[in-house]
């Protein structure tokens, strides 16, 4: 084992990554607050500042992924298709399987110069999470309760906010309103026989609400549809713990691009055309379980320099004066001082864990095991 390999693998190592994330969102999310002041005055340069802070942010969870477990992803699509990417607003669909799912997303948003203006439509409770959903509000993110009668009003004002918005962003759907799990696959599919629609092996049932409604209120801002499909070669299933101890995944993503004029207006038509394109992903994943590969070609797009950059200059700033604090409270000799930085770092330690467990699928929500009984 070679001492970077021996060095991903130490505690103390993943605590000052940690570290160096959770006082650097703290400081972006302070100046994101200072921020507010130019929404009345100079809307888009808000946004525009607010999509570089939160850049300088996720990049480093992108950076764990690319150069620190050196994580590979892979598009199975065509030049035609990527030669978009980046230059256009689009609706993103994508499958929920994995733990970090998002974050091979991030990835491709990265490399193709959309991380910071990437949107989603998120669960309210994560707004609450500190740094993500901190963030993620700055950023005008579309928070839903998950309930359509309470949210209908909210999530159409904060999609037709977001008409305007300046640089091109990609608004993320998982149509499957909840991470897969067994049970929820198997209600999910109840409910599907119940209302006459094939049964699908590899997703849950999608729910037609919130892409139908965000189709038709970002019509003539968004250019088009992107199905992904992902997966992970060797049936392997990545956490983002294992991410932080240097864990080399291979990620596979189908791109599709659907022209934003080939999905029907009305709702019940967009709805059944979204039943067809999870038949039609269901059928990709069959294929990947059976022959290791989606059709089209493979294109690897490059992973650049700046996450890596971004967070070295935030380790830079934050790190050396904690080393110098430390050293002086050990040189001190003084046990108040001593047990008072050991209960920070402890403090900082279950601070970080608990971030890492927003994305655990065993820790994930009920949602879907018994809302998939009732009529959506």
């Amino acid at each position: 084992m070679g001492l970077l390999a021996y060095l991903k693998t130490q505690f103390v190592v993943h605590l000052l990554i940690g570290l160096v994330f959770v006082v650097s969102g703290l400081i972006i999310n302070f100046t994101q607050l200072c921020t507010l002041v130019l929404w009345p005055v100079n809307k888009q340069l808000y946004r525009r500042l607010n999509c570089r802070l939160a850049y300088s942010l996720w990049s480093q969870l992108v950076m764990l992924l690319e150069w620190w477990s050196c994580t590979e992803c892979t598009l199975f699509t065509d030049q035609a298709t990527v030669d978009h990417f980046g230059k256009e607003h689009v609706v993103i669909i994508l499958n929920h399987n994995f733990e970090i799912d998002f974050l091979c997303g991030w990835t491709m948003c990265e490399r193709f110069g959309v991380l910071g203006s990437s949107k989603v439509l998120a669960k309210k409770e994560l707004l609450y999470v500190p740094l993500i959903g901190w963030t993620w509000y700055f950023l005008e993110i579309v928070f839903c309760k998950r309930k359509w009668e309470e949210d209908r009003d909210t999530v159409i004002e904060g999609l037709k906010r977001l008409a305007d918005y300046p640089e091109y962003m990609w608004f993320l759907l998982y149509c499957e309103g909840t991470r897969f799990t067994e049970t929820k696959h198997r209600i999910s599919m109840e409910v599907a026989a119940s209302k006459g629609l094939p049964p699908l092996k590899h997703h849950l049932l999608p729910r037609t609400k919130g892409f139908t409604t965000a189709v038709q209120c970002l019509r003539g801002t968004v250019a088009a549809v992107y199905d992904v499909t992902l997966n992970f070669r060797g049936n392997k299933n990545p956490s983002l713990l294992g991410i932080l101890y240097g864990k080399k995944y291979e990620a596979d993503m189908c791109v599709r691009r659907f022209p934003v004029e080939e999905i029907p207006q009305d709702e019940k038509g967009a709805a059944r055309w979204l039943h067809r394109l999870y038949q039609e992903k269901d059928a990709l994943q069959e294929m990947y379980k059976q022959k290791g590969v989606f059709p089209g070609e493979q294109i690897k797009p490059a992973r650049r320099l700046w996450t890596l950059l971004n967070f070295l200059c935030w380790a830079t700033i934050l790190l050396s004066p904690l080393f110098s604090f430390a050293l002086g409270v050990f040189a001190s000799g003084s046990p108040l001082l001593i047990l008072t930085f050991l209960g920070f770092v402890g403090a900082a330690s279950f601070g970080v864990r608990r971030l890492i467990g927003v994305t655990e699928i065993e820790k994930g929500s009920s949602y879907g095991n018994q809302e998939f009984k009732k009529k959506e």
